[in-house]
């Protein structure tokens, strides 16, 4: 993933219909067929019913929220917003192609991204700070969210790709409901950076095909320190990765170069080694398969208030990320994304 923005963004000021032309414009005929049979855990789930049970499950947690580790127990359900600044009401900032993602994601027709506002971990370097802590993104009813799914996958978007989803899983489960009675029926992909509650996760197995989690910091001061008091981080998305993992196995691409199911961990290699590169591959490399997809991510970039920070104020080093590299080699890793020709 180069970024998760893309220099040209489908900003939702408008209301929907009338993005719908714009998003419409190249397509010809249905959405094309993948090279393998493959259906998604949640049209059986919606079939039974429990799909919409399970959003109803979370929709009713918002009263007392416990959506993410932070646990603030807001009334979400009277308007009260949390730590994440999010209430009931689901925001949302853009929705399009992404082709920006890792390659098994993307496709020929680009990951179909939906970028929700707010977030619960909040970090000082965010790159998209202007959605995740500026509330950047508009309000949008739960059939809108079922809309744009319907509309990515019509594009031909090989899978659906939640961006910060924690703190609207209920909305999330009760629109891929609604869309699947629609004809929904590509991957989802849980996009999060990993600040997870495992007791969350599962009540969505069964419904993400593809977890593609960040593991930022290994150590819980620097997570602390640079994601707004987030001590906890490093165990929190351990178990989390662990439970990912059980519900999905490894992430690899099918005989058509997509992925369709398994767990795709990212690292954000960081100036001065403030994310613990080491350690994090060492853990993965310890208490997951060899095999285990692992994308070692070098765009970091000191915007938004790292500068305030002078050991995070620059971009990392070619030797920082050959570092990582042969780390992950030498700990046994086999299924590394690495990124970049300059690399």
């Amino acid at each position: 993933m180069v970024t998760r923005r893309t220099v040209i963004k489908s900003i939702l000021h408008a209301p929907l219909a009338g993005l719908i032309p714009y998003v419409n414009c190249n397509i010809s005929g249905s959405m094309p067929k993948p090279h393998i049979d493959f259906e998604p855990g949640y049209l059986s789930l919606h079939r039974s019913g429990e799909l919409k049970q399970r959003g109803e499950q979370l929709w009713a947690m918002m009263e007392n929220c416990e959506l993410c580790p932070r646990m603030c127990r807001v009334n979400k359900l009277k308007g009260e917003r949390g730590f994440c600044n999010a209430n009931y009401r689901l925001e949302i900032s853009s929705f399009h192609p992404h082709y920006g993602e890792e390659k098994p994601l993307v496709g020929k027709g680009g990951s179909g991204t939906i970028f929700l506002t707010n977030c619960s971990l909040r970090c000082v370097f965010c790159i998209n700070w202007e959605i995740s802590q500026g509330g950047e993104g508009t309000e949008r009813t739960i059939d809108e969210f079922a809309e744009m799914m319907l509309i990515l996958q019509k594009r031909g978007c090989p899978n659906i790709n939640f961006v910060t989803p924690s703190h609207y899983s209920p909305h999330i489960l009760l629109a891929v409901d609604r869309a699947a009675t629609r004809g929904l029926k590509v991957p989802l992909v849980y996009n999060t950076c990993g600040w997870e509650r495992e007791e969350i996760l599962r009540i969505l197995d069964g419904i993400v095909d593809i977890y593609l989690p960040d593991f930022k910091y290994y150590e819980g001061e620097m997570a602390s320190k640079y994601s707004s008091g987030a001590l906890a981080y490093p165990e929190v998305t351990k178990k989390a990765l662990l439970e990912m993992h059980r519900q999905v196995g490894v992430g690899k691409p099918a005989e058509d170069g997509l992925m369709y199911r398994g767990l795709m961990i990212r690292h954000l290699v960081m100036p001065n080694d403030v994310s613990g590169t080491k350690s994090v591959i060492d853990w993965i490399a310890e208490n997951l398969p060899k095999d285990t997809y692992l994308n070692l991510m070098s765009q970091y970039q000191p915007v938004y208030k790292a500068l305030d920070y002078p050991e995070i104020s620059r971009r990392i080093t070619r030797e920082e990320y050959i570092t990582a590299i042969n780390h992950a080699r030498e700990a046994g890793l086999t299924n590394l994304n690495i990124q970049g020709y300059y690399w």
